[in-house]
């Protein structure tokens, strides 16, 4: 049996794997960032900023903000299909969430690439 593929639903496997995988970058980037706090004496704005003035450091803090926004979106879909039976609400609430992980992401870049 053949499925559409360019389509924007997901299913469940997905929503999983997006979710853990969201989960496993989320936790790497927490405990580079707690790395980094206990192990510098003192922050300074000079080593705040040559933090994260490497490629590689902006690069991983934006796949960090798009973890958090997908891993927000799936969650709270995940929710509010559970317990808000009405539709029109569900949809309201939903698009509102999304708008501020989208947000949350654009304000990130914008602090991150100085855009």
């Amino acid at each position: 049996m053949l499925t559409n593929q360019a389509n924007f639903k997901r299913d469940g496997v997905q929503d999983y794997v997006t979710v853990r995988a969201t989960a496993i970058i989320m936790t790497v980037f927490s405990l580079y960032m707690a790395w980094f706090f206990l192990s510098t004496e003192t922050v300074t704005y000079e080593i705040w900023r040559g933090l994260f003035s490497s490629l590689g450091m902006k690069v991983f803090t934006f796949a960090a903000l798009v973890s958090v926004m997908l891993h927000i979106r799936i969650g709270f879909w995940q929710v509010l299909t559970d317990y808000v039976k009405s539709t029109g609400l569900r949809a309201v609430v939903q698009f509102f969430i999304n708008l501020v992980a989208f947000v949350y992401v654009a304000v990130g870049l914008f602090v991150l690439w100085g855009l």
